[in-house]
């Protein structure tokens, strides 16, 4: 049978959940939580006026 997959091992392979991050990481993905939220209710709340 030949293996037609496009990474080298693919039993090696890791996952999200399985890798470590840092406070950069973290920094970030607050960062964008943050603009995200500010887009989702800030803009239309100050649209309204």
């Amino acid at each position: 049978m030949d293996d037609h997959s496009h990474e080298p091992d693919p039993d090696k392979r890791m996952t999200a959940p399985m890798q470590e991050f840092g406070s950069r990481e973290v920094g970030v993905g607050a960062a964008v939580t943050l603009v995200g939220l500010l887009i989702a209710y800030a803009v239309p709340f100050l649209a309204t006026f």
